[in-house]
Order: C-alpha cells, then structure tokens, then sequence
C-alpha cells in the first residue's frame, strides 16, 4: 500500500487543529464559569490554551489567601509570564 504522505499530513493538520479547538472552548467554558466573562470574551482575548492557563495561573496568584504584598512579590517574580495577560485584562476593563 502506498502512502500518500502529503494527504496524511493534511490529515495529522486536521485533527490537530480540531483537537485545539475543542480544548480552548472547554477551558473558555471553565474559566467563564469561574469569572464574569462569557466564553466568547475569553476566547476572543485568549485564543491560546497556553493564554488561558497564564490566566488561570494569576487568578491563583491574585485569590490566594495571602496578604497583598505576598501576591505582589509573586506578581513580580512571574512578571514575564503574566504581563501580556494582565495587559490583556486591562485593556478588555477599560
């Protein structure tokens, strides 16, 4: 039997990107449930799964029962991590 390596390439392209999408509607539908935006918002200003789960990481950082200055100096550390999404943020409350 032949392969034709360029049809299943097509084919591993196909399914990567529906196994993508899948993902970032479930974790939009997540993180929604847990915030006040809708799952169009988050996925509108989060198109990437690694985006979202940045975001998750600062809410963790931001509700932890931890005083201010303890989440400061986390915001801090992970700075480059998390400033295009706390950008992001900014920009979709103003």
């Amino acid at each position: 039997m032949t392969i034709n390596w360029e049809e299943l390439e097509k084919e591993i392209d196909s399914a990567i990107q529906i196994g993508t999408n899948n993902t970032n509607k479930k974790l939009s539908s997540r993180i929604s449930s847990v915030t006040r935006l809708t799952d169009e918002e988050i996925t509108e200003m989060l198109p990437e799964s690694t985006d979202v789960k940045k975001l998750s990481k600062l809410m963790a950082i931001v509700k932890a029962a931890e005083d201010d200055n303890t989440k400061a100096k986390k915001l801090a550390h992970n700075v480059e991590e998390l400033g295009s999404i706390v950008i992001k943020l900014i920009n979709k409350l103003t």
